[in-house]
């Protein structure tokens, strides 16, 4: 039995040299002292001892478990030791090389204007409010005063989903949505995006966002509306910046108007920028219709009000100065940087 065991021993302790990775070390262990490893066989050969000798026989076995243990940690911690060191010296950084620059995102200069745009009517009081994309043609057309047959209808190339669901061609199916909830008094502004069926080209496409702004109270007049557009105007290009309206047609309002400001580039000389006019339109106004007001479950004969829409990419293509709205939606960061 104890040659048994010295021949064990020195097996197991040539083994524990021998191996070159944790993974060798573990199956020596099991080899050695595991559940069907060497020295649980030798222990269950006691019976073959006799009686008075198992005592001596069982130390001796005790004894050489706790060599081959302690020899395989101090194994173990060496070859974790060389590892660390391997790893150490595969990983080293070179302090010398530039560092990697981390690439920060920004707004889309269309959320820089329209940020802008929702500060200076929030700053006067008014609300942004959201509506559903996927509209009904009643809010879409006919609560907005364009009935079935309207040429109206024609001008805008609606994408119709089924006879009675569109994609909302503006953003004033909100307005009615708002209106129709019966409370007054509404000062509100409805930014999203809509959807038109037009060629892509450099001013168009069959996806872009509108503003559009409705206030509605008692005694509000033309003069509020050329007040509120007046500031809004120098609030976004500049103190120095003048209103022009000029009669238009609108189903939702009446009386309309579209509104042009003054250049911010040549100060309303005349420039290429302008086309020499020294002004530019930037957005359709008006009176909100008597008819608008009565379907929505507003009394005309006592509240009145007025609505305005304006293109965002339009606002951001005049503030940047930018040429070609296709830019706004290619993704290159060469352009977007800029911003």
């Amino acid at each position: 039995m104890k040659e048994r065991l010295e021949k064990i021993k020195e097996e197991v302790l040539r083994q524990i040299e021998s191996s070159e990775n944790l993974e060798k070390l573990n199956e020596v262990r099991v080899f050695a002292l595991g559940k069907k490893g060497a020295l649980t066989g030798l222990l269950k050969g006691m019976k073959d001892v006799a009686p008075e000798e198992r005592p001596k026989v069982g130390q001796m076995v005790n004894e050489v478990r706790a060599e081959l243990e302690g020899r395989l940690e101090e194994r173990k911690a060496e070859l974790e030791e060389f590892l660390r060191e391997m790893r150490l010296k595969s990983e080293v950084i070179d302090v010398t090389l530039p560092a990697k620059k981390n690439q920060v995102g920004h707004r889309h200069p269309n959320t820089i204007v329209q940020q802008e745009v929702e500060r200076i009517f929030v700053g006067m009081g008014y609300e942004v409010v959201e509506g559903p994309e996927v509209e009904l043609d009643y809010y879409n057309f006919e609560a907005l005063n364009t009935p079935k047959g309207h040429p109206a209808r024609d001008e805008q190339d609606t994408f119709y989903i089924s006879e009675d669901i569109v994609l909302r061609t503006q953003t004033s199916p909100v307005q009615v949505r708002t209106m129709e909830k019966g409370k007054l008094p509404i000062r509100m502004i409805a930014p999203g995006r809509v959807y038109r069926s037009d060629e892509v080209d450099a001013t168009h496409s069959p996806v872009f966002h509108q503003i559009e702004g409705l206030v509605i109270d008692k005694n509000i007049t033309f003069s509020d509306l050329k007040g509120t557009l007046a500031e809004f105007a120098r609030e976004l290009f500049g103190p120095d910046t003048k209103v022009k309206f000029r009669p238009h047609h609108f189903p939702f309002t009446e009386p309309s108007a579209e509104v042009d400001v003054s250049c911010f580039k040549c100060g309303g000389k005349g420039c290429r920028f302008c086309k020499g006019s020294g002004w530019i339109e930037i957005l359709g106004c008006g009176m909100v219709h008597p008819k608008v007001l009565t379907m929505s479950g507003i009394d005309p004969n006592e509240y009145s009000g007025f609505a305005f829409g304006v293109g965002l990419e339009r606002i951001t293509l005049l503030k940047y100065e930018i040429d070609d709205m296709r830019l706004l939606y290619e993704n290159d960061a060469r352009f977007l940087k800029q911003f």
